[in-house]
């Protein structure tokens, strides 16, 4: 069974959801892939998951970095746990690029390369956005692109978290 809050944030408000294992889903209302995953049976109700994780968003937006973690109980593909483990690695206020990625998954599957673009789309289906930052991913090239949530919200808490925002633009389309 998977239980839903809602959490009001200042970039919006953000659908939890949790079921026994952890955290499964905080998608900003409206986002591309808005409630993927999450079960047709569900109910609203305050679990102790949920409330860890409005903790952690409470102290997220203040502009400080939480220092502990939420139970996550990611729901996906191998390949794109892989990518969304290696996400929550990014450390507060810095960035990775896709192609960073992609290396790193190619080295630990021992392969010679591996597709920025696959990571690209396994970042994209992150169904915990912030707890799970996939707002800390750019291009190559320093481009803001690709955040399910809106490029303005991952504008938003990048500088939230006073990342050095020097080389990073949005590209003109």
């Amino acid at each position: 069974m998977q239980y839903t809050s809602h959490y009001h944030s200042p970039l919006g408000d953000i659908l939890l959801a949790a079921d026994d294992t952890g955290l499964t889903g905080s998608w900003f209302e409206g986002q591309k892939y808005y409630a993927l995953n999450l079960d047709k049976e569900h109910e609203e109700k305050e679990v102790s998951v949920l409330e860890t994780a409005r903790q952690w968003l409470d102290i997220y937006f203040s502009g400080k970095d939480p220092d502990f973690s939420i139970p996550l109980h990611l729901i996906g593909t191998d390949f794109q746990k892989q990518v969304w483990r290696i996400l929550c690695a990014i450390p507060y206020g810095q960035t990775r690029t896709y192609g960073d990625i992609a290396g790193e998954i190619a080295r630990q599957r021992e392969q010679a390369h591996m597709s920025a673009q696959a990571v690209g789309g396994a970042v994209g289906h992150n169904n915990i956005s912030i707890i799970v930052p996939c707002h800390r991913v750019v291009g190559t090239t320093g481009s803001l692109t690709g955040y399910a949530g809106g490029i303005d919200k991952k504008i938003q808490l990048l500088k939230l978290e006073k990342t050095d925002m020097s080389g990073l633009f949005v590209p003109k389309k």
